[in-house]
């Protein structure tokens, strides 16, 4: 698919400086690109790469003042980054496109299919399942009986749903995820076996959700597991039984959130970091990667860091001391010698 200069600068309301009809029809980093690559610059470092690119189209922000002549068409802008981060939207849309049902693939009788759907090869979709409009499930995937999936939501390669879970509008959920898996629920027996705790609840994922590749969500024991408007998870993320993610929180690959736990709106959780069960962490609570939380944190728009952890100041002030103790430690065995050589004196006085 290719298109003209000017087709791209009227989708970004920008101004053409060069040939109208240059033909662009890939997408490439300003030092990298070659003919018919559509490129941009919007970090001043980069600035020389305007000059030699052999892109046939660069964007640009408008207030840029040229220093040397350019031999790619320019496209000038409000934002370059904004518009560019457009194009690539633009862009996997187009790529990622699909309609129609591929064979063999199984769709059970009482299922409700939206229209202008996908549903690819090798797909099973369980009784009484409804996919929404436009809604795009890639091959190898599996809906459980009355699963429901959204409109303009898409599932990966591999995407397992449980029965009885329930996904919102717009969301993406990459390869390999799996939501609704039992809880991890055993009691205790007095022979020291475990006897499994039936789940019985489902898990529901708000709209405009992304939960990235391998990432489980663990149906609720009873109730729901819930993932709140916005929440965007990443790789390997385990999220238990019960909990509940707040909206527009970002957590990052290889958390852990035990079951029953609180997570507010708006907090960014780094990687590796665990969580303990049945507390809540507040509004805005930002937690630094490796951490571990084993308390809830009641206090909104702080920083957290370190196992157990600490607000982020005392983490970094104890960071600071842990690269001082070889020096400290030097110290203290001077301080022992020259006691030591005191309380001799005084003893031989």
């Amino acid at each position: 698919m290719q298109f003209t200069a000017k087709e791209v600068s009227l989708l970004l309301n920008g101004t053409i400086e060069g040939n109208p009809d240059a033909i662009v029809f890939k997408l490439a980093k300003i030092e990298e690109a070659n003919e018919g690559s559509l490129s941009f610059l919007a970090n001043p470092k980069y600035e020389s790469h305007l000059y030699t690119t052999q892109a046939s189209a660069v964007i640009i922000n408008k207030d840029l003042e040229l220093t040397q002549p350019v031999k790619a068409t320019v496209i000038r802008v409000d934002d370059a980054y904004s518009s560019f981060s457009i194009l690539l939207e633009k862009y996997n849309t187009l790529k990622l496109n699909k309609v129609g049902i591929e064979e063999p693939s199984f769709i059970h009788p009482d299922a409700v299919i939206g229209k202008d759907v996908f549903i690819g090869a090798f797909t099973y979709i369980s009784a009484n399942a409804k996919v929404g409009d436009g809604a795009k499930i890639y091959p190898h995937s599996f809906l459980g009986d009355n699963v429901e999936v959204g409109a303009s939501t898409t599932l990966f390669s591999g995407v397992k749903v449980y029965h009885d879970c329930i996904i919102g509008n717009n969301v993406i959920i990459h390869s390999n995820a799996v939501i609704g898996s039992d809880g991890f629920g055993f009691a205790p027996q007095a022979d020291g076996s475990y006897h499994k705790i039936s789940q019985i609840g489902n898990v529901v994922i708000e709209d405009w959700v992304e939960v990235g590749a391998n990432t489980c969500i663990d149906r609720a024991t009873m109730g729901s597991t819930v993932i709140r408007k916005g929440v965007k998870l990443d790789n390997l993320i385990q999220i238990a039984h019960n909990a509940e993610v707040g909206a527009n929180t970002v957590i990052a690959s290889q958390t852990g959130v035990s079951g029953s736990t609180k997570v507010g709106e708006n907090c960014i959780i780094g990687g590796q970091v665990g969580i303990v069960g049945h507390i809540s962490l507040a509004k805005g609570t930002q937690i630094q990667a490796k951490s571990g939380i084993n308390k809830s944190i009641e206090e909104e728009n702080k920083k957290w860091g370190g196992a157990p952890a600490t607000t982020y100041q005392n983490y970094m002030r104890s960071q600071v001391i842990i690269q001082r103790l070889p020096e400290m430690e030097k110290k203290i065995e001077d301080l022992q010698r020259i006691l030591k050589e005191l309380q001799d004196n005084t003893t031989n006085k």
